[in-house]
C-alpha cells in the first residue's frame, strides 16, 4: 500500500495483518490513518483468500482516537463522526478480526478495537473511553459496544467518568479478554489467527455473519441517538475550551 500510515502484511497466505503506524500523530485518526484503514479493509474485502485479520498498532500505541483538529471540527459543526464508518470496519468485515491492542487504546481508538471479534489487551497499556473528559457524550457506537463487551457496570463507569484504566486493572475487574504483557500480545494474536485459518473460509464467514448480525442491526439506531446527544453537548464553549487545553494531557 502507498499509505505509510497503515501497513498490510501477509503473515501467511490466508492471514493478513493491518498495522497502524502513524507515528507523527501517535495513531490518532489523522486523514492518513483513516484513509489507510479504509483502503486496507477494502482490499481485504476484495480478497477471496484471507480467513483472519489482525489489527494492531506500533510500540506503545494501538489507536488514539480523534485528532485535536478533528474534534474541533465536530465541535464547530463542520463535520460529524459519521463522515466515514471507520469505527465499524472490523464489525463489517466478512472474516474474523482480531484486535491485538498491544498499546494504548484511547477514546475512539479503544472503541474501534472493541468492534473486533477478538480483543487482546496489554497489561501495561492504558484503555479509556475518555469522551466525557472533554465534556461531550460518547460517539462511534461507544454507548453500545463498550457495555456490550465489558459488561454494563464497568462499561457505564468507563463511559461516564472517562477515566484511564491499565490493562492489568481491567484484568482484575474481570474483562473477558486475554490481558498479556505487551511483548506477548502480537504473538498470541498470530497464533489465534492460525487456529482460525484451520477452518473453512466459507464457514468462518457464515458463522461470523450469524454472530454479529444483531450488532450490525442495532448499531444504526445507536449512532442516530449518539448524534442527537452530540447536537446537545458537543457545541458548548466549555467543550471547545477542554479540547483546546486538555487534549493529549
Amino acid at each position: 500500500m502507498p499509505n505509510a500510515a497503515v501497513e498490510l502484511l501477509e503473515i501467511e497466505p490466508d492471514i493478513i495483518q493491518v498495522t497502524m503506524q502513524d507515528k507523527a500523530h501517535k495513531n490518532a485518526f489523522s486523514k492518513e490513518l483513516t484513509d489507510g484503514l479504509m483502503e486496507a479493509f477494502t482490499r481485504i474485502k476484495k480478497s477471496s483468500v484471507y480467513k483472519a485479520v489482525i489489527l494492531t498498532g506500533y510500540g506503545h500505541y494501538f489507536a488514539s482516537g480523534g485528532t485535536q483538529e478533528g474534534l474541533l471540527r465536530i465541535q464547530q459543526g463542520i463535520t460529524k463522526f459519521t463522515e466515514d464508518r471507520m469505527y465499524s470496519l472490523a464489525l463489517e468485515c466478512d472474516i474474523p478480526v482480531i484486535s491485538a491492542m498491544q498499546g494504548h487504546g484511547i477514546g475512539g481508538g479503544f472503541v474501534m478495537g472493541l468492534f473486533s471479534d477478538f480483543v487482546i489487551l496489554s497489561k501495561e497499556s492504558v484503555y479509556t473511553a475518555n469522551f466525557m473528559k472533554y465534556g461531550f457524550t460518547p460517539g462511534m457506537g461507544a454507548t453500545f459496544i463498550v457495555p456490550e463487551k465489558l459488561g454494563a457496570s464497568l462499561g457505564h463507569e468507563m463511559l461516564l467518568n472517562g477515566g484511564h484504566y491499565r490493562g492489568g486493572d481491567l484484568e482484575k475487574r474481570g474483562v473477558p479478554f486475554p490481558v498479556l504483557p505487551r511483548q506477548e500480545v502480537l504473538d498470541y494474536a498470530q497464533e489465534l489467527a492460525r487456529e482460525l485459518a484451520e477452518k473453512p473460509r466459507n464457514s468462518l464467514i457464515t458463522l461470523k455473519r450469524h454472530l454479529v448480525t444483531p450488532f450490525r442491526e442495532q448499531l444504526p439506531a445507536v449512532i442516530e441517538k449518539e448524534l442527537i446527544m452530540h447536537d446537545e453537548t458537543f457545541h458548548d464553549d466549555e467543550v471547545k475550551k477542554r479540547i483546546t487545553t486538555m487534549y493529549g494531557v
